[in-house]
């Protein structure tokens, strides 16, 4: 549940951003899998979560959907317990980032 919630709400920011393309990178190959409609979703529940991430992603140009294993990420895992964290500790649960850059990339 928290990471079917987890792509709808990715998407709908992006969408709010006025992307046209997406690229996700996510660690659960269950979710991959179900995107591209290769694996079919069994609670009703989920069910749910999945059509609205489908709606989503029909209005933009393009989209990807891979699985990177977990172990494979050390970054994202990094940024999840540090918002996890932050959030127990009685932050903020949302916060933008800005992603450098390399000069001459």
């Amino acid at each position: 549940m928290a990471e079917w919630t987890g792509v709808v709400r990715a998407l709908d920011v992006a969408l709010l951003l006025g992307a046209e393309a997406v690229d996700m990178y996510l660690d659960s190959k269950l979710i991959v899998e179900q995107l591209h409609g290769r694996w079919r979703v069994k609670d009703a529940k989920l069910s749910v979560l999945h059509g609205e991430a489908k709606a989503q992603l029909a209005k933009m140009r393009r989209w990807s959907a891979t699985h990177v294993p977990r172990a494979q990420n050390s970054t994202a895992d990094r940024l999840a317990n540090e918002a996890l964290d932050r959030v127990a500790a009685g932050g903020p649960a949302r916060v933008a980032r800005a992603r450098r850059v390399q000069p001459g990339a």
